[in-house]
């Protein structure tokens, strides 16, 4: 199991992303979260295998269909226990 921090850059709140993120996650069977970030971005924190995270990243540049995606970049992480098995929305933060 490997780790990616995602921050999605564009048109992607108040679009459904996040719940979008959450079920695309569910189905592809990656722990983790998404949360809203304060500069307009989405953040993604997602655990998984190679493959199941580069179908992630995949959903995550076409987003939702009101949505717009300019950018995803992303940042190899640590694996956070304390998400194993479940896949949040959690609270915007800075």
């Amino acid at each position: 199991m490997v780790a990616r921090r995602y921050n999605v850059s564009g048109r992607v709140q108040g679009v459904g992303f996040r719940n979008y993120v959450e079920h695309a996650a569910a189905k592809i069977g990656v722990h983790g979260y998404v949360r809203n970030r304060r500069d307009g971005r989405v953040e993604v924190f997602a655990m998984g295998g190679p493959e199941q995270l580069k179908q992630l990243r995949g959903a995550l540049e076409r987003g939702p269909m009101m949505s717009r995606v300019d950018g995803v970049a992303e940042e190899p992480d640590a694996v956070d226990a304390n998400y194993l098995g479940n896949f949040v929305i959690e609270i915007t933060v800075e």
